[in-house]
């Protein structure tokens, strides 16, 4: 079902209508006259209503509600969308934030039918009671309460029939779309929507699948197995497929109705302060995190528990991330900005070859400082995020997805915190457990948890030595041994040795020379004398004439050796 970018043809040239359609009834008509030529002249939009994106970019309140219309696929899109600061401009992100999976629900007896055929058995046998109106419904899945044979309460939770097909259709409209986008605007080159659209992708196929999201909600369950305060649902495996998930069914309040807590005799505050643990606790000391903590996901239970009941979306930090951001957030809780720009500078997110790192500190610093020692109701995350992201664009710093999905669920805890009245702070909430992370990240015991760890590292390619062995042994005794050796850096050495080794040649025939000729001259023994009339009588013997033209030989090499050595600049 997933192509990840492969080129797409447009099929459903149907649906492409409707598109345009809908961009038109929304005021964009530029947008689709742009991109596709002329709209039908049945369509056309009243001109009060018309954005040029000649002059200017399509308002945020039309984006979101081109988005709201085209339903269940668009609208997950525009989530994600809402959550890449590191794209948009802060009041898109606002509106897009809006973006809420209220859907009609998808009629029972298709429900039935799903259900069926994933469990192979007649919904009346795998259930005792089925309640055919659904409790929420988002854009793919819906909800039912339902009980089993053995008498347990349970959520039933069923992916919509044909969600699938349809939004692969779909995400096919959305890369030829976003081809057509970067294609026409230059700024969309930048921002390039087709990243967009593969991100989109990746994800949207994992929220469909229920088996992943009931792992998700194991893992949760374990972490937070030995926190009281904490409820995370039980998964019944044998009724759990790939479109169907079946969990404990939690009575409850919904976290935004606050005067319904209240009557129940809980203390909202106090609810606010089990989600920043929680949330602190699923940053330190778990690096995995609920991603979606809306009101809809967060139930508190009539004891003052609260239970978190939906992981479509989760998000994951590694040991090194944990640290980093531990740093960050005990730094700002103590003033200390050395601790806070170290942990950007060890989480790659500033470079002091691309960054100033003194005007980054000081701006940080201006930032920064009014916020401390306030509660959540005299601050607001998205004040901060926006100035946060002011330096982000002010100094081209690339967020990694995860630290955008963290930052974006920071700022729903904090709207989840005011809803319920906290006037705790977050930094003091998080202090003691930045403080652990970074306690556990550097005593004794992980130290030799890090060995442990080289040591089976190691281990493991030691086990693999004798095989090795084994195999030379094996080619040897076959007569098939080779040992090839590659070099590199000794590029013509051979030809510098052949120059050096010619050079000291000719030396010793000098120096040779030299002394032969010194012997022969020196000499008093004559061989074969005879005289010459060369400006007068001479008598020259032919030992004479071999001392003459050795050195002769030896002066005239000897000059050459000497020119070669200075023209070569090596002396």
């Amino acid at each position: 079902m997933k192509s990840f970018g492969r080129p797409h043809r447009v099929k459903g040239l149907k649906r492409l209508g409707v598109i345009v359609r809908v961009l038109i009834k929304h005021g964009l008509g530029d947008l689709a006259d742009r991109l596709f030529g002329k709209p039908p002249k049945d369509l056309k939009a009243p001109s009060a209503k018309e954005i040029s994106l000649k002059s200017g970019y399509p308002s945020p309140d039309r984006i979101r509600r081109v988005l709201e219309e085209l339903g269940p696929s668009f609208i997950k899109l525009g989530q994600l969308m809402s959550t890449r600061a590191d794209i948009f401009p802060p009041e898109y992100l606002e509106e897009l934030r809006k973006l809420q999976d209220r859907v009609p629900p998808v009629a029972f007896p298709a429900i039935q039918k799903v259900i069926e055929a994933e469990l192979k058995n007649s919904i009346d046998t795998a259930f005792s009671e089925f309640a055919e109106e659904s409790t929420a419904a988002a854009s793919v899945a819906q909800v039912h309460t339902a009980r089993l044979t053995t008498g347990e309460k349970v959520a039933v939770k069923v992916v919509r029939p044909g969600i699938g097909r349809k939004i692969a259709d779909d995400i096919r409209l959305m890369y030829y779309f976003a081809a057509k986008i970067e294609k026409t605007f230059e700024i969309a080159r930048m921002l390039s929507p087709i990243n967009l659209v593969q991100e989109f992708e990746r994800t949207i196929f994992k929220e469909l699948d229920m088996l992943i999201e009931a792992g998700s909600m194991e893992k949760f369950a374990a972490h937070f197995k030995d926190v009281d305060e904490i409820y995370i649902p039980r998964v019944y495996w044998e009724y759990t497929s790939k479109s169907v998930l079946v969990m404990e069914h939690i009575d409850g309040i919904k976290m935004d109705q606050v005067q319904t807590i209240i009557a129940n005799g809980i203390d909202p505050k106090e609810v606010a302060l089990i989600g920043l643990r929680c949330f602190s606790r699923q940053l330190m000391d778990f690096g995995f995190f609920h991603a979606d903590p809306h009101p809809g996901n967060a139930i508190v239970m009539y004891d003052g528990r609260v239970s978190i009941v939906d992981f479509g979306i989760t998000g994951y930090l590694d040991e090194e991330a944990m640290l980093q951001i531990a740093n960050i957030f005990l730094g700002y809780a103590e003033h200390d900005y050395d601790m806070v720009m170290g942990a950007l500078r060890e989480a790659g997110l500033i470079d002091e070859n691309t960054v100033d790192l003194g005007s980054f500190k000081t701006d940080l610093k201006d930032m920064s400082e009014p916020f401390y020692g306030r509660s959540l109701q005299t601050i607001s995350v998205k004040e901060v995020y926006d100035q946060v992201m002011q330096l982000v664009f002010k100094y081209h710093i690339k967020l990694p997805r995860n630290l955008l999905l963290l930052v974006k669920t920071l700022i729903q805890t904090e709207a989840l915190g005011k809803i319920l009245g906290s006037d705790a702070s977050i930094l003091e909430v998080t202090r003691p457990y930045a403080k652990a992370l970074l306690k556990r990240g550097y005593d004794a015991q992980k130290i030799i948890r890090n060995l442990s760890k080289e040591a089976r590292y190691w281990g493991g390619h030691m086990k693999m030595v004798p095989k090795y062995v084994h195999d030379i042994l094996k080619q040897a005794a076959a007569g098939k041994p080779r040992v090839e050796i590659r070099h590199s850096g000794f590029e013509g050495l051979d030809t510098k040795l052949e120059k050096g080794i010619n050079r000291l040649t000719v030396g010793l025939v000098i120096s040779a020379s030299i002394i032969a000729a010194s012997l022969i001259l020196n000499s008093s023994q004559k061989v074969m004398e005879f005289t010459v009339d060369f400006f007068g009588v001479r008598t020259i013997s032919i030992t004479a004439i071999l001392g003459l033209i050795g050195y002769s030989l030896a002066t005239v090499l000897g000059f050459w050796l000497i020119i070669s050595i200075f023209r070569s600049g090596k002396m």
